[in-house]
Formats: structure tokens, sequence, C-alpha cells
């Protein structure tokens, strides 16, 4: 069934080019949207990421990792000292810091591209900001920490504006809708208006709809389904269903490890349905998924 929004405006939607989507520019940075599928590359600095379990916790391995992940085609590195995985607690910032600023300080001037910091704390995102990173991807869309959007405007920062139901704590807990796409899209309008309530600029915004985010298995499928309506926002789209349980289940209880196909196929429907980045686990793998989807898509007859 086509969602309440799109209807009427389905056929148009799918047939047009994004209006004034091409490219995200700020500091030294270019995310070259119209040019093809940006890629944020996942770099948890945790011990109880659902899927590393902690396999870059340690400061060299982890700035190891991201070195990789630049020389396998990453477009971003997206690093997050927080697990936010559903039934985790939150973090105590001082905890945080101390697993991600050594991280940002050592990457920032190593790599040519730009680092993100996965928090919704203000404090994290600031010193975050000052110590390399150019972007904040925050899970809560600016809702969790009134000061985040001053935080985002003060440093002319791009930002990840992601819809969740709920805290990582409670968000899998029964999480219901009574009109999916709507709700999410009216979520991620609110928190627009909230970042420009206080100056965020209009084009250092990127919209997230929270897959696995108090969101239930068919809920996930229906996101990727019609992620063309979120388009509608005239904002980048970054979708992450990297490695996620609702692709285990569909592959018989998959653990992440083995969800590599999945996420595969995840991100060149998602690409088809109108994303403009995906951040993922798998960056060498998930390039080489883009570029075929890229082609595929923006293929001229």
């Amino acid at each position: 069934m086509i969602p309440a929004t799109g209807r009427a405006r389905q056929k148009s939607v799918k047939g047009e080019k994004e209006k004034g989507i091409v490219k995200l520019t700020w500091r030294n940075f270019i995310l070259d949207f119209d040019k093809k599928t940006q890629i944020m590359g996942i770099l948890n600095v945790t011990p109880d990421s659902f899927s590393e379990r902690g396999t870059y916790f340690d400061k060299d391995a982890a700035i190891e990792r991201a070195l990789a992940m630049v020389e396998d085609g990453a477009d971003i590195i997206d690093v997050g000292g927080e697990s936010t995985r559903p039934g985790s607690d939150p973090l105590p910032v001082d905890e945080e810091l101390r697993r991600v600023l050594p991280v940002i300080k050592a990457l920032a001037p190593r790599v040519s591209i730009p680092l993100s910091i996965d928090t919704y704390k203000a404090d994290i995102a600031r010193r975050a900001l000052d110590a390399g990173a150019a972007m904040v991807n925050d899970i809560s869309g600016l809702r969790f920490d009134p000061d985040m959007p001053k935080v985002v405007a003060s440093y002319d920062a791009a930002v990840v504006i992601m819809h969740i139901k709920g805290t990582p704590q409670h968000m899998q807990q029964n999480p219901r809708y009574d009109a999916l796409i709507p709700e999410i899209l009216d979520y991620l309008r609110i928190s627009i208006r909230l970042a420009q309530k206080f100056g965020v600029r209009e084009d250092r915004m990127i919209i997230d709809p929270g897959i696995g985010f108090g969101k239930t298995f068919d809920h996930n499928l229906e996101i990727l389904r019609y992620l063309h309506e979120f388009t509608l926002l005239e904002k980048p789209v970054l979708i992450g269903p990297s490695r996620k349980a609702f692709l285990g289940k569909i592959l018989g209880d998959a653990p992440p490890s083995n969800r590599l196909e999945g996420t595969a196929a995840a991100v060149a429907i998602s690409i088809m349905n109108g994303v403009h980045m995906v951040r993922v686990h798998d960056v060498k793998e998930m390039v080489k998924v883009a570029k075929v989807a890229d082609a595929i898509k923006r293929a001229r007859c």
C-alpha cells in the first residue's frame, strides 16, 4: 500500500530528479550527490557495538580501521563512542570523550575526507568539532539535547538529522505508528525547523529515517520501499541498513558478521529508491555495490 503522502505524488517523485540536492559544500569539503552515492564508513570506538563487538575499541585499531576505510573509498568517516543498539544505556560524557577525542584528533590531520561525530550530546559534539570533526550525526534529530542545534550552528557544521521513536533503551519495545512514513516525515520536518530556528543552514542538513530505531521488521521494509517519499523534504537522504537485525531475520537469523549480502541488497535498493548517502561497516564491498547501482540508476537511454 502506498503511504497517504505518496498516492498523488508517487509518479512525479520517482520520475524527477530531486530538486535542490546536488552537493553539500562546507569548509574544505564537497559531497557531490549528483556524481555518485556517498559512502559513510562506520567507526564504532566502543566495546559493545552490536556488530564489531569491540574490535576497534583500542585507539590504534580504530585509527588503522579508519585509514583502511579511506583507502577503500569512504567519503566520510562516522566516529561513535556510545553504542545505541536496542536496550543500551547512556554513556557518561567523560567516558564518551575519552573514547572518541583521541581518535578524531589523530585522524583529522591525516585524512582529506570529513569526519563525523555520532552523538546526541552537545558537549561531545562541541569537543569533537574542536578536535577536527566537521559533521554531527544525531540519532535524536536534535531532540535529546536542547543545546545541540546551537552547537551545530555555531560551528557551521553539517548535520545528520535522524528519526527515532523513543530512546535506545526502550525504542524496540513494541513501536507503533498510525501512519509510518507520514509520522517520520512530520518528525523530520519539526527537527528541520528546530535547526533553522537556531541558525543551522539549509544546505548543511541531511535527513535519515532511522532504520532500526523504534521500528519493527515490517517498518524497516516499508521505509526501504518508500524511500522516495523522503526526498520530498528536499534534503539529502542518508540510510543506514548495514548489518541490521532485520537483515539477519530475512537471512535465517544470521549473525551480524554474515549479513554482508543482505546489506548489499538493501544498499542497492536504497540507491535505486533515491538515497544520497549510505552508512555502512563494509566500505570496500559497498563502494562496489554503489558503483553498480549508480551506473544502472543514472544510465541515460
